[in-house]
């Protein structure tokens, strides 16, 4: 019985699996953050349409250490992709919370699902980050994107958004989550979440 709360080979497929399946999703919608009105749209894109893939990566979600497993496999991915490490450093925390909270629903319950995915989702925030707090350094590295593209972000990601963001993030990982679930109805039954 202790044996089987121990992750195992099934396991680790899942979730490697999923955080492909996840991370491709993220690198399709993060390509569109080439048109400067689509990057604030980050924190509501990625968390709504990365609920699906999430949510059916719960329904195989039976023992502790997936969901962290994976956010930091998705911050690393990150990280070698060309984001900051804060997707690694805060998205493992987040993950480690939502690890927690779909726990305490003994893997069962659709709610604690729904707001895992909420606190997992805060992960896309973090992409923010080098945008709000260093954002000469951010963009003395990224020039050639052009003065215009610059310009434009700028005006539309003030510091003061920052919070807003992080914000955005939870409440439309509560909708993908929503969205996930209902999409998923016939996976969730048949792995018993209610």
């Amino acid at each position: 019985m202790k044996d089987s709360k121990k992750l195992n080979g099934k396991d680790l497929i899942n979730v490697g699996v999923f955080t492909a399946i996840y991370f491709v999703i993220i690198m399709v919608l993060a390509m569109l953050g080439f048109i400067p009105i689509f990057m604030p749209l980050y924190s509501m894109l990625m968390p709504l349409f990365g609920g699906i893939p999430f949510m059916l990566f719960l329904t195989k979600v039976k023992k502790f250490g997936m969901i962290l497993i994976m956010s930091v496999l998705l911050g690393i991915l990150m990280w070698l992709t060309g984001m900051s490490f804060y997707a690694l450093a805060i998205g493992s925390v987040t993950g480690l919370i939502a690890e927690f909270v779909y726990k305490s629903g003994g893997y069962k319950s659709a709610k604690k699902a729904i707001l895992a995915h909420g606190i997992f989702s805060l992960w896309v925030w973090t992409n923010y980050i080098p945008l709000f707090f260093f954002a000469e350094k951010y963009w003395s590295t990224r020039q050639n994107f052009g003065q215009e593209y610059i310009s434009a972000l700028t005006k539309l990601m003030p510091a003061w958004s920052c919070p807003v963001h992080f914000i955005l993030c939870f409440l439309f990982g509560i909708l993908g989550g929503i969205l996930g679930r209902a999409v998923l109805k016939k996976h969730f039954v048949k792995a018993g979440i209610v």
